[in-house]
């Protein structure tokens, strides 16, 4: 009697078979965690620079960045005195809409609250209506929304 030694030429189709089906699950999934990743990334520096402000108010006995009456940006106070308060303004990521970001929209006026220009915004002056955001608030300028359906600019 004569053994065969190996796999038949079917089995080898089936175990490709399976490997593709598992393979066409799993790419996806792995592209979903890294958009989710940046998400996160994004929502841990607004944290932040939303502690840099408060520590900033705090320090000033009441006073929120002015970045535009001291002549310079949100990132350069935040950073000012050797990172005093922030080593170096972290980015705004909101994938797949916007690249990287540093930069900062200072909403001083009604109606540019959230302009969805995919980087911070920063309310520098108060705001004399109400519901509009008030003097020291951050937040995402972004107008889409992230895997979760909600607004990048409601956080």
């Amino acid at each position: 009697m004569k053994t065969s030694k190996g796999f038949t030429l079917i089995e080898l189709m089936i175990v490709v078979a399976i490997i593709g089906i598992l393979s066409a699950i799993a790419i996806p999934k792995f592209a979903d965690l890294i958009r989710k990743s940046n998400e996160g990334a994004t929502k841990g520096n607004l944290g932040g620079i939303r502690s840099a402000i408060s520590i900033y108010y705090g320090e000033m006995e009441g006073w929120f960045p002015c970045p535009a009456t001291e002549g310079s940006g949100l990132g350069a106070v935040l950073t000012m005195d050797n990172g005093k308060y922030l080593k170096e303004m972290p980015n705004c990521f909101t994938p797949p809409h916007h690249a990287k970001t540093t930069a900062v929209t200072l909403a001083v006026a009604s109606g540019n609250e959230a302009s969805g220009a995919g980087n911070w915004g920063y309310q520098e002056a108060s705001a004399p209506a109400a519901g509009e955001r008030q003097w020291g608030d951050f937040w995402v300028n972004c107008t889409h929304t992230d895997s979760k359906s909600t607004t990048w600019a409601s956080y």
